[in-house]
């Protein structure tokens, strides 16, 4: 039998096979599985700790959902006035590639974001890694407020736009790793599915809330909004981001962050390099990470992006297709948690199998109704993905990604897999299906192919990750 401590947590069982090992508190039992040494019955929950973990849910909602209002709201603008303010010297056609180019900056950044905020995570605690998620966040979005346009600084605006961004993205790269994994150790394993659902349900909020506050100004007029009123939306943000950053400034360290902190240090074993410990000893985990989110980022944008373009190209007026997308998405916010529901009582991993599996049977169906351009089947097809297929690889990710790495480097592991995914699937998922929809001369079964095998191959990793752990991911 395996020698327990008497920490807070349930445990976790890992498999040799997914390359944990002793140095984080773990032995072998007969059978080749590794049990983490807690003890499995929680202790009861004191009020001091209550008000943490209702602070950690509140400050991650609130951190997630300003990500996502920065992600639309500079989106919207990048379309409609970064362009002629910063960019007018490039022409009509120029100023718009050159507008979407630095939106596109913003990405580039968010995968070293991700993991070099997530190596700070593991190395120094969850809350100085996320107070620093924030206050990056924070500076770059007002300090895009209040910039200066091309016509007064010249180049040097331009430069600082695309400083900007850069801050932004770093900063964002962490937020929704951080977010999952503060949550997810400061709940009841038992219930870790329905609480990070809660953090994975925010995004259409966030975006959402962008639309119509850029709506809002937008409507005052082109001469308004050129000239002052687009920064209103990215100034209103330091409200948020004043209250987000307060939260977590009471924030405690995680208590399973704490005691596997301890734990590690009297065995002499604490992670000082956390990433590289990552790449040495943890692929395989971040290699059933990525491809266990391959299928839900897939869908997700090409629901959310690549849709749009669809049913524009088939005859369906931009303003309906874009309402169809924003109404198809809000089922989401309302399912996710049902998804985390399920995943605390089904197994994380099974459920998102499930949704994977959903989305390999409607991959096609969901093309056919997009391609008919009519307004009652695009929003059909949206509300079905984001109803049948994303409530369960969202709402179960949260737990499976959590529990698929040991403490002392889970933020950096999950943070290494999702940005990576984020970068080469999410990214790239709507351009890859407009090219494939070029390429088959406006067929959609080259795209809906595309789409369907990134659920099946998300479905294989993880029936295969569920096999050779021999354990249900709970």
């Amino acid at each position: 039998m395996a020698r327990l401590l008497p920490p807070r947590r349930h445990a976790l069982c890992r498999n040799r096979a997914l390359g944990h090992d002793e140095r984080y508190g773990t032995e072998p039992l007969s059978d080749g599985v590794i049990v983490a040494l807690q003890d499995t019955t929680p202790l009861p929950e004191s009020q001091h700790q209550a008000t943490q973990r209702h602070r950690a849910l509140l400050a991650s909602i609130l951190g997630t959902a300003i990500e996502w209002y920065d992600y639309a709201l500079y989106g919207a603008a990048a379309s409609v006035v970064i362009g002629p303010l910063f960019f007018a010297a490039a022409g009509p056609s120029g100023e718009s590639l050159a507008a979407f180019a630095t939106f596109a900056v913003g990405f580039i950044a968010r995968p070293f974001g991700g993991v070099i905020i997530g190596h700070l995570g593991d190395r120094f605690g969850r809350r100085p890694a996320m107070l620093l998620s924030i206050i990056l966040m924070g500076i770059a979005t007002v300090g895009i407020g209040l910039l200066p346009t091309a016509n007064s600084w010249g180049l040097w605006a331009v430069g600082l736009l695309v400083f900007f961004r850069l801050v932004q993205g770093f900063g964002a790269g962490a937020e929704l790793t951080g977010a999952m994994t503060l949550v997810a150790e400061y709940v009841d394993p038992k219930k870790r599915g329905w609480y990070t659902s809660l953090v994975l349900a925010t995004p259409p909020l966030g975006i959402a809330l962008a639309t119509i506050s850029f709506f809002a100004v937008a409507s005052l007029g082109d001469e308004a909004l050129l000239g002052w009123a687009w920064r209103i939306p990215f100034l209103i943000s330091a409200v948020l981001f004043l209250l987000a950053l307060y939260i977590r400034t009471k924030l405690e360290e995680t208590p399973e962050y704490a005691e596997a902190m301890e734990r590690a240090e009297d065995k002499g074993s604490a992670a000082r390099l956390p990433l590289a410990d990552v790449f040495s000893g943890h692929w395989r985990e971040v290699s059933l990470g990525f491809f266990a989110i391959t299928g839900h980022n897939a869908m997700n944008y090409i629901l959310a992006v690549f849709s749009i373009s669809l049913m524009v190209e088939s005859g369906m007026p931009r303003p309906q297709a874009l309402l169809a997308v924003t109404l198809g998405s809000l089922v989401s916010v309302v399912l996710t948690p049902v998804g985390g529901w399920l995943a605390d009582r089904w197994g994380s991993g099974r459920t998102l199998a499930i949704g994977n599996l959903s989305g390999l049977v409607l991959a096609f169906p969901i093309f056919w109704l997009l391609a008919e351009g009519r307004f009652a089947l695009g929003l059909l097809a949206i509300a079905a993905g984001y109803a049948l297929v994303i409530p369960c690889t969202s709402g179960a990710q949260g737990a499976f990604l959590t529990e698929l790495f040991p403490v002392p480097v889970r933020f950096t592991g999950i943070a290494t897999a999702r940005e990576l995914n984020g970068a080469l699937v999410a990214g790239m998922s709507p351009l890859i299906a407009a090219a494939l929809l070029e390429l088959g001369d406006g067929s959609i079964t080259l795209p809906a192919g595309y789409l369907a095998l990134c659920c099946l191959s998300s479905a294989i990793a993880i029936v295969i990750g569920l096999r050779s752990s021999r354990q249900r991911y709970h």
